[in-house]
């Protein structure tokens, strides 16, 4: 690989897993990971995390992605699709929400237990997003992998060869750990986007389910948008 691995072409931040989030100029990094990403969560009636799939953590509920979460300073603001906004705190965010959803659901921030599924900081190609589009003949874009930093400049796929190392990108330093494994969010409807059936079909194909990197922090610090990514 180059000794620059691509530059920042996007940021992006979910304060509330799995439902939609924001794009935004900067990120701030601390230990946990990026400063207001996955800091709540939509619980079940179980107690389960709320996702787009059913596992030992997680509860597949319906239309979570239609449902938009942002940070305003120190509050999570919800937008749900009738135009309907409310504070996470607030005592008609679960209601609205279980109503959205067809199922009683609660909102809680995170404690204990991680809300990352398998790190805190995920990294995605371009260049992989665009070999997908070719593979499968139709344009995909990249916010439905859920990437909290999009990079341009990638071969397609050589994400994969960062796994194991350490890179720098601004003034944070990461250890990319694993390649990320998809689900079927990727096929779903979006705040932003319609229901593309069919991705994660593709993904398994072209490259075993997996499309990104996952990583942990190494040294906290800020990535902003043109920032290139330097493997160490």
């Amino acid at each position: 690989m180059s000794e620059s691995g691509g530059r920042v072409a996007g940021l992006y931040r979910y304060p509330v897993k799995s439902l939609a989030g924001e794009r935004v100029e900067h990120l701030d990094c601390d230990e946990r990971g990026f400063v207001g990403d996955r800091v709540w969560s939509v619980r079940t009636a179980n107690d389960k995390i709320g996702s787009g799939k059913n596992t030992r953590r997680f509860a597949a509920v319906d239309d979570l992605l239609l449902v938009r979460a942002r940070l305003d300073g120190d509050r999570v603001e919800l937008r749900f699709p009738d135009g309907r906004r409310c504070d996470v705190t607030d005592d008609e965010a679960a209601a609205w929400l279980s109503t959205h959803s067809g199922e009683p659901l609660r909102l809680a921030p995170e404690s204990t237990v991680s809300h990352f599924d398998d790190g805190p900081v995920s990294l995605l190609g371009l260049d992989s997003v665009g070999a997908l589009s070719a593979a499968t003949g139709r344009e995909i874009d990249p916010a439905r992998f859920r990437a909290n930093v999009l990079l341009d400049g990638l071969p397609a796929l050589a994400e994969d060869d960062l796994v194991g190392q350490h890179v720098a990108i601004g003034d944070l330093v990461l250890e990319v750990t694993m390649r990320s494994t998809r689900c079927v969010m990727i096929d779903m409807a979006t705040a932003d986007l319609p229901a593309q059936p069919g991705n994660l079909l593709a993904v398994g194909d072209m490259n075993e389910a997996c499309l990104g990197v996952i990583a942990r922090v190494v040294q906290p610090g800020r990535v902003r948008l043109g920032d290139r990514l330097v493997p160490l």
